[in-house]
């Protein structure tokens, strides 16, 4: 199975928001290659928000070309297997906590944003993952800063995209 086949099953099994899975699987279903950053349309990215032992925090990044504090992610590779996978990876390279653990039941919600030319459009796949005990965070190239944030703190720092991700995923916890 590619990339793109476990993407499409994927978004076909998430039954929240509806329109915007619909959006997804229409791009896919237009570009083959939508997997993929070279992909000018728009391409799926997964990303994962780092949940703290205690299920009381979220590591959030400060990301180096955007300026905003964000959840771990970014775009998918060939080497990628699944867009859990991709998601997985991300916020294990972001994060450099080794042992993270994506939270059963799919992704948790979906966003879609614009970026500049010559992609126009993320199409991220959001999971969230929970950092094993005595979880060391370890700032990457990619990031600025990475910080714990108490949940009641996120609204002050970050956008309603990552506001909306925790939320969900404080549902499913």
């Amino acid at each position: 199975m590619t990339l793109h086949d476990d993407a499409v099953l994927v978004l076909k099994g998430y039954e929240d928001q509806p329109e915007l899975r619909d959006v997804y699987l229409e791009h896919l279903a237009a570009h083959p290659d939508g997997m993929y950053k070279p992909c000018g349309a728009g391409h799926l990215t997964s990303s994962a928000l780092v949940i703290d032992p205690s299920r009381e925090r979220v590591l959030l990044t400060l990301h180096k070309k955007l300026g905003m504090w964000l959840q771990m992610g970014g775009h998918c590779e060939p080497g990628d297997e699944t867009v859990a996978a991709a998601a997985l990876r991300e916020a294990t390279e972001e994060s450099g906590i080794t042992g993270l653990t994506l939270l059963p039941g799919g992704p948790v919600r979906l966003d879609r944003h614009p970026i500049p030319a010559p992609c126009h459009w993320h199409l991220d796949v959001q999971y969230a993952a929970l950092a094993p005990p005595g979880a060391v965070a370890e700032i990457s190239d990619e990031s600025l800063d990475l910080r714990w944030y108490g949940y009641d703190e996120v609204a002050g720092v970050a956008d309603t995209s990552v506001v909306r991700l925790l939320e969900s995923t404080r549902a499913r916890l």
